[in-house]
């Protein structure tokens, strides 16, 4: 289907993600990985999408004058978000387990956009999932971040894991932009690319 239309592309994914990596391969898009270090900082003022909008679009400027015309380079960077305030990836054991607490009993959003880049424009697409945590008491958070330890992972936790499976209260929106991409708006922005 997809993979058709795309035949005469070459798809570059920006991430190291295993998650991300293998939701193309369900997706029946071939992909070339190609990771490069960007230092990761944004402007204080920006919120939600805001940053994960700057932040994708940051991943992409390294590949800018490496592009040819049949590239579709594809960068992304997703924050869960709790009362305004983004939560990154957690710095050590105790930062993790610091998220987690902060996110029991509560709703939070998972934000993740989605930069595709080719060598004449750009267009960026986000999407927001609110999820609400159970309590969840001392004893599962520390089990959880011992045995998982989930340092790559925006707010602390995976919810294809352990943590999800005993934690998720309620969920709004795309489960797999949870997991890390929203996959129906990139397989939806890819077909529009192509057909025009």
């Amino acid at each position: 289907m997809l993979k058709q239309l795309l035949s005469n592309h070459e798809i570059i994914l920006a991430s190291g993600s295993p998650r991300r990596q293998k939701f193309f391969e369900d997706l029946g898009i071939p992909v070339t990985i190609d990771v490069r270090s960007v230092d990761e900082v944004y402007p204080d003022h920006l919120k939600d999408e805001e940053v994960t909008d700057y932040l994708s679009k940051l991943k992409a400027e390294v590949f800018l004058d490496d592009l040819s015309a049949n590239q579709i380079l594809i960068t992304s960077d997703t924050i869960v978000s709790h009362n305004g305030t983004a939560m990154g990836k957690p710095k050590d054991h105790n930062d993790a387990v610091r998220m987690i607490t902060t996110l029991s009993g509560e709703e939070h959003q998972v934000i993740t956009s989605v930069c595709f880049t080719t060598s004449e424009s750009q267009q960026v697409v986000n999407y927001t999932t609110k999820v609400t945590f159970h309590e969840l008491s001392n004893e599962e958070i520390e089990y959880y971040v011992t045995n998982y330890k989930p340092f790559d992972k925006a707010g602390g936790y995976a919810i294809q894991e352990w943590i999800g499976l005993i934690g998720i209260k309620k969920i709004e929106g795309s489960y797999f932009n949870v997991v890390g991409l929203p996959t129906d708006l990139v397989y939806r922005t890819l077909k529009t690319m192509v057909t025009g």
